[in-house]
């Protein structure tokens, strides 16, 4: 098994390689990527499991055309959805050192949380 690897779907991007110290994550979009450390990855994870189960929840509360959102920070980064319970957008941005944003569509959104929940610690 290779020490990098890289998995994508139509407007997201996933990959790691274990042999980086500093950043061994990476998060993206289309025509956008932002290498993670571990621990930003971990609240990464932490706030979009948040964020989803929010915005399930919500999917009772709401009517049908109503839109909302949500955000979600920790110290080391923030996250925001907006959008309907069932498709939303999110918005990444690191809080600390390296100043970095990025965003996926709502018709990314679900694929890349399926694909997130896949996956183990690295």
């Amino acid at each position: 098994m290779s020490d990098r690897i890289l998995k994508k779907g139509t407007g997201w991007r996933l990959g790691w390689d274990k042999q980086a110290t500093t950043y061994p994550i990476l998060i993206g979009g289309e025509n956008w990527a932002i290498e993670l450390s571990k621990a930003e990855f971990a609240d990464f994870c932490r706030l979009f499991e948040q964020l989803t189960i929010t915005m399930n929840s919500m999917a009772e509360e709401l009517m049908e055309e109503e839109r909302i959102a949500c955000e979600a920070e920790s110290e080391l980064l923030w996250l925001e959805v907006e959008g309907f319970p069932h498709a939303y957008s999110m918005r990444v941005i690191l809080n600390r050192g390296r100043r970095c944003e990025g965003n996926w569509t709502a018709e990314v959104v679900r694929e890349l949380y399926q694909e997130i929940q896949k996956l183990n610690t690295f």
